[in-house]
């Protein structure tokens, strides 16, 4: 996990990305596809640090449309940046993927609503704190947690 990476102005987790190990991050201008990306753009003419500070958040930009960055952005909202990179990095230590090795998906992505995403980033730090390791499905899906995923 590399903190100083953060987050990205719409919510993806630019400090856990497995991407590309030479990014900066989004809003360090990092990011490849800086220059095609609304959100961004979009912050950036506002003086928002990420969507989540926007008074229409949720809007209908293209990222926020993603479970996993609209369930983030809206973590983020709630309970801050440091929580969510918290959370992230528990997750991480916990076995939780971020992107699958070769894909742009992982653990964050299988829970059917935002609910579901918000229920696996509190589990993943709550066991961090607790000092206990989670009990998964193998790709870091945690069972038994009464959170219907």
């Amino acid at each position: 996990m590399d903190w100083e990476k953060g987050l990205a102005c719409c919510g993806l987790a630019c400090a856990v990305c497995s991407e590309n190990a030479s990014c900066a991050g989004c809003r360090d201008g990092g990011c490849a596809g800086k220059d095609w990306c609304q959100n961004r753009r979009c912050c950036l003419e506002k003086g928002f640090a990420g969507c989540w500070e926007c008074g229409a958040f949720p809007c209908d930009a293209p990222m926020l449309q993603k479970r996993r960055v609209r369930a983030f952005a809206a973590f983020v909202r709630e309970y801050g940046e440091t929580r969510l990179l918290s959370c992230l990095e528990a997750g991480e230590k916990a076995g939780l993927r971020y992107h699958y090795p070769g894909e742009l998906v992982g653990d964050y992505d299988r829970p059917a609503d935002q609910a579901g995403v918000w229920a696996l980033l509190l589990s993943a730090q709550a066991a961090g704190t607790a000092g206990k390791p989670m009990e998964t499905d193998g790709k870091g899906l945690e069972h038994g947690n009464g959170n219907g995923l």
